[in-house]
């Protein structure tokens, strides 16, 4: 095994804990980058601890923030040479948040952490991707995108910088599955982009996870029942953080890109019905990707809207 160097995002919790103590035992470079040095003290220990060869770095990372991930990226390559792995794991989703938020650039903050932070720290560094001979990006996304197969569902663009934040009801729940539907047809697009440069981007669409009980808390009633439901039915972090192990160190994800990838690491193709009883049983199967994914008008829309707002602002 050649150790890789590996960049997670939000690796002092959930699933980003478990992936860096994955990598790290198994002797790889783990940088974990996290956006509180003070708690993410206890996880960097954990996984410090679990390396043979003890190659293991916390890092400050506040993905919501393009000044933060500009810096972040900077140090990174002063540190480095090159770059084996990117996973985009850490994500903003407050439960029961009923108020409108904006990210310190002045963008939705949902959308700010779980789309346009990712587009940015891919393109910074991408250079550093390219000098490694196998290089892989997973993007986190998640099974809140089955709520596409809604034909009526889109993703609301319009309200990314607050225009409507005062006169539209705002939805955290909502807000979070566009962002992540959006983070999904960005890794399409960039998989294409990117092809030239050897770099492959694939996504993991995440099931239920087991919740915390602070978490579920902050849960509106409806979601707390669903939750508590689902709860005996979810998967632990460490089942998940061996997923994104295998999709990004594997031989059998060394030509795979541009994928959408299930918890049993089978890739998972376009939804070919649009109603009927096929159309229930590709939903209820959860091993298909919505049509709306593949849509390009959208697609480019945001792919712009990510140049737009993570490139040009300084």
């Amino acid at each position: 095994m050649i150790p890789k160097t590996v960049i997670i995002t939000g690796a002092n919790t959930g699933i980003g804990k478990a992936a860096a103590i994955k990598f790290a035992s198994a002797g790889h470079k783990v940088v974990m980058a996290c956006r509180s040095i003070e708690r993410s003290q206890e996880a960097f220990n954990e996984a410090f601890n679990s390396s043979p060869v003890k190659t293991v770095e916390l890092m400050q990372l506040d993905v919501s923030s393009f000044d933060s991930i500009r810096k972040f990226c900077s140090e990174f390559k002063t540190r480095h040479k090159k770059l084996n792995v990117l996973i985009n794991n850490a994500a903003f989703f407050e439960h029961g948040k009923k108020l409108y938020q904006l990210s310190p650039d002045g963008i939705e903050l949902t959308f700010a952490t779980n789309t346009f932070g990712p587009f940015l720290m891919i393109e910074l560094l991408k250079d550093v991707l390219a000098l490694s001979g196998d290089p892989r990006i997973l993007n986190a996304c998640t099974e809140n995108i089955m709520h596409f197969f809604d034909p009526k569902r889109k993703i609301e663009l319009d309200n990314l910088r607050g225009e409507y934040k005062d006169t539209r009801k705002y939805s955290v729940y909502k807000m979070y599955g566009d962002s992540k539907m959006a983070l999904l047809m960005l890794t399409f697009k960039m998989a294409e982009e990117y092809k030239s440069l050897g770099i492959k981007v694939n996504a993991i669409i995440i099931p239920g996870v087991k919740i915390a009980i602070e978490t579920m808390r902050k849960m509106s009633l409806s979601y707390r029942i669903i939750a508590m439901i689902k709860q005996p039915f979810s998967l632990m972090p460490e089942r998940l953080a061996d997923c994104y192990y295998h999709i990004c160190t594997s031989d059998e994800f060394v030509n795979i890109t541009g994928q959408a990838i299930n918890k049993h690491n089978h890739v998972m193709p376009a939804a070919q019905h649009d109603k009927g009883l096929a159309k229930t049983k590709e939903l209820l199967s959860f091993n298909y990707i919505p049509k709306y994914a593949y849509d390009k008008e959208a697609t480019e829309k945001i792919w712009d809207m990510a140049v737009i707002f993570s490139l040009n602002i300084r």
